[in-house]
């Protein structure tokens, strides 16, 4: 008499709660790449991960809440950079502003449909568009503070400091996410150039 086998269905891999939540935060950079975020659901997500669909409302409220998530290390990423300008060394305030520019253009080549998707998403849930509003006012916050301090160093003329970040910090959001975001309309040298240019110019006459 022959042996009766049955087959198991594979069984899932278990994950720690990081590993997992760290999963589902790939697989939905990835979607973002390729899609816009209004494209993007929670089903296709989880089968890009293995995870069951209830698992993913373990981690996340829902497809906004997982968005944000998605580009918080991309801020930092994006601070770190700007931070050539806030906190470099002894170099002329232009040549610094050009470094920190060339920076954030780097992160945006990396990431722009990523960064894409969240200011659609900030159009669509005013959850969202409060958080993407606080992230832009960081950068203006630090933009404003060291304008500030160049101008008590003698280094730029007396501007309104506030008014003059804000203007450059979000014609930055915009003009990134127009060529870098979801199609590279200009390249990335072109548009490090002309933020560069626009940023010395307006701040330091040069």
């Amino acid at each position: 008499m022959e042996a009766v086998t049955t087959t198991q269905p594979p069984r899932r891999r278990r994950r720690s709660p990081q590993e997992a939540e760290r999963e589902i935060i790939t697989a939905a950079e990835s979607l973002l790449r390729e899609r816009p975020f209004r494209e993007l659901t929670v089903d296709e997500v989880m089968r890009r991960t293995g995870l069951s669909r209830p698992s993913f409302y373990v981690y996340f409220r829902d497809r906004h809440h997982l968005v944000l998530r998605v580009v918080e290390h991309i801020g930092g990423e994006l601070f770190t950079m700007s931070n050539r300008w806030f906190e470099g060394d002894d170099a002329p305030g232009p040549d610094r502003v050009r470094a920190a520019l060339q920076g954030v253009v780097e992160i945006y080549e990396l990431h722009g449909p990523v960064m894409k998707a969240l200011a659609d998403a900030a159009a669509d849930d005013p959850d969202v568009e409060r958080v993407y509003a606080d992230f832009v006012e960081g950068f203006v916050v630090a933009a404003a503070r060291h304008i500030d301090e160049e101008i008590a160093a003698g280094h730029v003329p007396p501007m309104d400091a506030r008014h003059v970040a804000e203007a450059l910090v979000w014609m930055n959001e915009r003009f990134l996410n127009a060529h870098l975001g979801r199609e590279r309309t200009a390249s990335a040298e072109v548009v490090a150039g002309t933020l560069t240019g626009i940023w010395s110019r307006t701040i330091y006459g040069v």
